[in-house]
């Protein structure tokens, strides 16, 4: 089963920017299918790697961090082929 994910990470101090570029770093490295704008990441692949992938590296960003919030949605299909219809 495919999944589509869309990742917001926040933390909440003044020094931010390391810990978003690792994360994203990670998540390029590992395989999958990733894609980027200014205000979230998305990944695309199959449910378990996503999910194993996002287990880690979620984890890995929190311990980098004193505080902060990831917001997560999540959609059960591939939508990086995704184009607007108008």
């Amino acid at each position: 089963m495919n999944i589509s994910v869309e990742l917001t990470l926040s933390p909440l101090q003044d020094t931010f920017e390391e810990v978003i570029i690792n994360f994203i770093k990670k998540l390029r490295a590992s395989g999958l299918t990733v894609l980027e704008n200014p205000l979230s990441t998305q990944v695309y692949g199959d449910y378990d790697k996503v999910m194993s992938v996002l287990q880690n590296d979620i984890k890995e960003a929190f311990e980098l961090m004193d505080n902060g919030v990831l917001f997560m949605k999540i959609v059960k299909s591939d939508r990086s082929e995704y184009e607007p219809h108008f």
